[in-house]
């Protein structure tokens, strides 16, 4: 059996034994989004090519077309040219006419012009081996549409793919409609409105899962926060744990010696290259 086989059944078994770098273990977000602009086929193809699976974020558009963005609105990755809300423009006229590889420090860069992906287009990525954490950004209402495109083609299975989501409601839909897939459920490791603000703890995020249905939590990780002792009553509990977006070696490390499954991260390869250069 080959060696990231076995790393992956020891993950999915929840053993104590402590997942390392490797291509099965870091998850490029956005695609890989230091070398290329986020959210775009070409981040997702430079994961791709590298060796690493990746996450996207996908809305719905005025049209009910399934896209590729992080934020609620199109302003940020379009410098500007366009400032609707996400759910407010068609994806025919609108979406599909921007340029989402000028921004920042893309400005000028090979990369523009770029438009956002189609979900459809980032699933034809998927192989197996490798995972595609789709993050469900909108409400519940998002899910029939996601599972249309899912049904209308062929290699993105429950073997490659999975879905995210902070909304409790959209994790429970996604159970219901599509349940052969995974589902993790997003939370960040400080919660709580503004002044009442306090640290996640294991039987938080238990409740969480379990209200939602989720097969396992997706956590930001803060060292000073989330302990092996919170990711071991998680896994005791039966559900999974992963961590988001860790882009230093040293805290990726960490994460995987207190007993993350996998490191959500800006530069998978950067952060890979540096371990095995420094465990040759």
């Amino acid at each position: 059996m080959k060696l990231e086989v076995l790393l992956s059944t020891f993950m999915a078994a929840g053993a104590l034994v402590a997942a390392k770098p490797d291509y099965t273990t870091f998850i490029c977000h956005r695609g890989e989004s230091d070398d290329a602009p986020e959210n775009t086929l070409l981040a997702y193809k430079t994961a791709v090519s590298r060796g690493f699976g990746f996450e996207c974020d996908i809305y719905l558009s005025a049209d009910k077309r399934v896209f590729t963005f992080h934020d609620s609105t199109l302003t940020r990755t379009t410098a500007g040219a366009c400032r609707k809300k996400c759910a407010e423009a068609n994806w025919e006229n609108e979406i599909s006419k921007v340029d989402v590889g000028g921004w920042g420090k893309w400005k000028g860069s090979k990369f523009s012009p770029t438009r956002p992906a189609l979900l459809e287009e980032v699933l034809e990525l998927a192989r197996d081996g490798r995972q595609i954490y789709v993050e469900v950004k909108p409400g519940p209402e998002i899910v029939p549409y996601i599972k249309e495109v899912f049904a209308k083609q062929k290699n993105a299975t429950p073997k490659n793919a999975l879905f995210i989501a902070f909304n409790r409601e959209t994790c429970k839909a996604l159970k219901k409609q599509m349940p052969e897939y995974k589902v993790y459920w997003l939370t960040s490791s400080v919660i709580g409105s503004k002044g009442a603000r306090k640290p996640v703890t294991a039987e938080y995020i238990i409740e969480g899962i379990k209200e939602t249905g989720a097969d396992g939590v997706d956590c930001h990780f803060n060292r000073k926060i989330i302990t092996a002792d919170i990711i071991k009553k998680v896994k005791d509990a039966g559900y999974e744990f992963h961590v988001w977006t860790v882009d230093k070696l040293s805290d990726s490390l960490l994460a995987f010696e207190r007993g993350s499954q996998t490191v959500t991260t800006n530069c998978a390869k950067k952060q890979l290259d540096e371990y095995r250069a420094k465990n040759k």
